[in-house]
């Protein structure tokens, strides 16, 4: 991994958005008058991963990890034990698969060779994703966990988006784009009882417009790949 020729890599309409992402979450950030600043940095640094991730590059996955850790420490403080949970035990490590992965599997030095993912890879995925989903339920009822539901619906379409990014399909954009659209629901929840996590909300709608380049990209991607073979 090239962390220089990865950023030299980065298009003007990347950095646009990268910029414009970055901008909206400080905006925020300064609305909410919160003084948490690592709520702003862990949305920055997960801003940062998607625009490498919708490149197919692994740098993504990297800052994904780093990203996992921090949300985490976030979720936590919110009592928001299925994110932390999900994160630390699922995302998080499964991000460190992904890196195998695409290493494993590069197109060039920079970018992953996209594979199309099967009806089967589909319903094995979703087999173990209730399976999980199911066992966390249980763990999240445990701890009382507040907004209950929707915490179970992020660790499934959170383990949806982990696994197709681990077998290098373009529909795990499309799964974090769920993930996104949930995320937003549990911290407008949050954030009527505490302002202060209103910047997550701002995080998550960067996501969702980042998640959405992401699958367009990766289809641009899989069509080029298949071109030049």
């Amino acid at each position: 991994m090239n962390i220089s020729k990865s950023l030299s890599k980065v298009t003007s309409f990347e950095k646009k958005l990268w910029g414009i992402s970055v901008a909206l979450i400080i905006i925020s950030y300064l609305l909410s008058g919160t003084q948490s600043m690592l709520s702003l940095f862990t949305s920055v640094v997960g801003a940062t991963a998607l625009i490498f991730l919708a490149k197919g590059d692994v740098l993504g996955e990297f800052i994904c990890i780093i990203f996992s850790v921090l949300y985490a420490i976030i979720s936590l403080q919110y009592r928001y034990y299925g994110e932390m949970i999900t994160y630390l035990c699922m995302t998080g490590p499964i991000a460190v698969l992904s890196v195998i992965s695409w290493l494993k599997n590069p197109y060039d030095e920079c970018e992953v060779k996209v594979r199309e993912a099967k009806k089967r890879d589909f319903i094995i995925l979703s087999v173990l994703a209730v399976a999980v989903t199911w066992l966390f339920y249980y763990i999240l009822r445990h701890f009382d966990t507040p907004n209950l539901l929707w915490s179970t619906l992020s660790i499934f379409t959170s383990f949806m988006a982990s696994s197709l990014s681990v077998i290098r399909s373009k529909f795990y954009a499309v799964w974090y784009g769920f993930n996104d659209i949930i995320l937003i629901i549990l911290w407008v929840l949050a954030s009527i009882e505490d302002i202060r996590y209103m910047p997550m909300i701002m995080c998550f709608v960067v996501f969702l417009a980042n998640d959405t380049y992401g699958f367009i990209q990766w289809g641009k991607m899989q069509k080029r790949q298949s071109a030049e073979k």
